[in-house]
């Protein structure tokens, strides 16, 4: 498993992270998303009724993409390889949840359900053109 360079950990802190999957089509398909970090490890809380989650069902290669919101000139992008597993008492749902102080099941329709996604890096691009 890839490591994230501590000169970029900060960015793991942030609010919102591009998510990008693979498409039934072959094509990539982008979703902003919540996270928390974990480690090197990146989880994701997602309802089963999304696209995103479908392409994660198929097709475990997963991009995110982190750009730093005081320069566009400085970003993390994490490739990896997703774990798909269900959240059906939405035990993760609530960690992710409270980082951004939100209930996610009030975002859910009666019957839908979560799953708990870790992305596991295979390669770390961490990237500063200031320098």
């Amino acid at each position: 498993m890839a490591a994230i360079p501590d000169s970029h950990r900060d960015l793991l802190e942030g609010q919102c992270a591009t998510l990008a999957t693979v498409g039934p089509d072959g094509r990539p398909q982008l979703t902003e998303v919540w996270f928390l970090a974990e480690g090197d490890k990146i989880g994701l809380s997602l309802n089963t009724t999304r696209q995103k989650t479908k392409n994660l069902q198929a097709n475990r290669a997963v991009n995110l993409f982190l750009l730093d919101p005081a320069t566009p000139y400085r970003y993390l992008e994490v490739r990896g390889d997703a774990e798909v597993t269900p959240d059906d008492d939405y035990a993760y749902a609530d960690k992710v949840g409270a980082k951004y102080h939100a209930d996610l099941r009030s975002r859910d329709q009666p019957g839908e359900s979560r799953v708990a996604v870790t992305i596991k890096p295979v390669r770390v691009n961490a990237v500063d053109m200031r320098r």
